[in-house]
């Protein structure tokens, strides 16, 4: 879809810059020095203004945005005045002629209902106003108007008319990859709500359980595994950014395994091998440690119970370009068919609901190449490898975990 759309705003641009370019109401020559004709000229300013316009477009119709970007639209079509408007309201008058405000939300009325556009004479008492006619172009996102661009001029213009289509068709196009960026976001939070609901319910009580049963035996050992819980959970339920770094994420891991091994003691062994120079790179939220869960469930089932024992590592190397992060157990394993169908959410088996969410999401940020690699085989224990590329656009750090 994104493939789309940006395709969209190539095709529709030089098309548009043509249009106002024939259209400007004064034309003031300029030096083309080797940009060659006037046309390619005009292509070249409308696409520079237009890659101005767009970064504020793309966080939504707010007051803001449509503050940020009005005048760069408003260059774009050469006109005395230009609002942008949401259904309710006028968000940004940019130009002559505000006192126009009341007046065009009074006539948007049909335009925002119906989603087409129309052209109207403005009503004024003001001998000099230069604003006597508006041309309304919707804003729309999958069928949805979500507000109005109206270009205000001194007299009719039908090239204006359709440089105001075509810019505001351009605006939507932005919209909706915002939309396509809070969608995207939505989806995150909602998958790490789900990876929350999953630790919450039995993790958190066998913890409390353990806890309890050092209170009278072992108080400074309960105290320490209190603590250990605290911080855990504090990680676990922040409320504040997308990723984090494989530092933070690891010092999580050691508070959930400090917890395990209170509970299975020396029935669990695990080992790590952390590179120092990987600790600072940036990761998906919660995306190991489920990983490091489903490690410790199925390492103590099968064949980790009848051996007494069971062993996992975490290793993360550094590759170059890359952090690579591996998490080994020797435990029951799993059947690849039956990993398969979990992977595609086909089946969602105890403890399976990690393993998809955490593929799913780093497919969604790095690419299909980034998705889980797992090797494992009934019996045969679990090897899962994950790839982090060290520099990723958009992958950064909302801010940093406080430790107490």
């Amino acid at each position: 879809m994104s493939e789309f759309l940006a395709g969209l705003c190539v095709a529709v641009l030089p098309v548009l810059a043509v249009g106002i370019w024939l259209g400007r109401r004064t034309a003031r020559p300029k030096s083309l020095g080797g940009l060659g004709t006037p046309v390619e000229h005009a292509t070249f300013e409308t696409l520079h203004t237009a890659s101005l316009a767009a970064p504020p477009l793309r966080a939504g119709l707010t007051e803001e945005t449509a503050r940020k970007s009005a005048r760069k639209l408003r260059s774009l079509l050469g006109t005395d005045a230009l609002c942008l408007t949401d259904r309710k309201q006028v968000l940004v008058w940019d130009g002559d002629g505000s006192h126009h405000r009341t007046e065009i939300m009074e006539r948007l009325s049909g335009s925002l209902e119906t989603g087409r556009g129309e052209a109207f004479a403005l009503t004024c008492d003001i001998l000099d106003c230069s604003v006597r006619w508006a041309v309304v172009a919707p804003l729309t996102v999958d069928d949805r108007v979500h507000g109005a661009l109206v270009a205000c001029a001194p007299r009719e213009s039908a090239v204006l008319v359709r440089a105001a289509g075509e810019v505001a068709r351009w605006v939507s196009v932005q919209l909706e990859l915002a939309d396509l960026d809070q969608s995207r976001t939505r989806l995150i939070e909602a998958e790490i709500k789900a990876l929350r609901a999953q630790i919450s319910p039995h993790f958190i009580f066998n913890s409390l359980a353990v806890i309890a049963s050092f209170v009278r035996t072992d108080p400074e050992r309960a105290r320490e595994l209190l603590l250990e819980f605290a911080d855990f959970t504090r990680y676990s339920f922040r409320r504040h950014g997308d990723f984090t770094t494989l530092a933070d994420e690891l010092h999580a891991i050691d508070h959930y395994l400090a917890l395990v091994r209170a509970r299975f003691g020396d029935r669990l062994s695990v080992t790590l091998q952390i590179a120092p120079e990987v600790l600072p790179v940036a990761l998906p939220f919660l995306c190991l440690q489920p990983l490091v869960e489903n490690a410790v469930k199925h390492g103590l089932e099968g064949k980790a119970v009848s051996s007494g024992k069971c062993r996992i590592q975490i290793t993360a190397q550094d590759t170059g370009a890359e952090a690579l992060v591996v998490i080994e157990d020797d435990g029951a394993g799993m059947d690849p068919a039956l990993l398969r169908r979990i992977l595609a959410r086909e089946v969602s088996p105890s403890g399976g609901i990690g393993l998809s969410n955490v593929d799913d999401r780093l497919r969604q940020v790095y690419g299909d190449d980034y998705g889980l690699v797992i090797e494992t085989a009934t019996g045969a224990g679990m090897k899962i490898t994950v790839r982090i590329p060290k520099y990723q656009p958009g992958v950064h750090l909302a801010g940093r975990l406080t430790r107490e």
